[in-house]
């Protein structure tokens, strides 16, 4: 029986665990480039929360604040 014959099932099931990895993760690969992610819209509920802010945020404070606001659920 040729390769190109045998079912699928019976190759994957000969190959050592760490070639049947390396197969499962092509396979993932794979499926996940015909069924891309659904992406979510972004978010802008932080736009104007530095309006009530009086004293000045250095970016990298600045940075951590929009971050923080961004991970809040509205």
């Amino acid at each position: 029986m040729s390769m190109a014959t045998k079912p699928l099932q019976q190759m994957l099931d000969e190959l050592p665990s760490e070639e049947r990895h390396k197969v499962e993760d092509f396979a993932e690969f794979l499926w996940e480039r015909h069924h891309p992610k659904v992406r979510k819209k972004p978010r802008f509920g932080w736009v104007g929360a530095l309006k009530g802010i009086e004293e000045p945020l250095t970016s990298v404070e600045l940075q951590h604040e929009i971050s923080r606001w961004r991970t809040k659920e509205p």
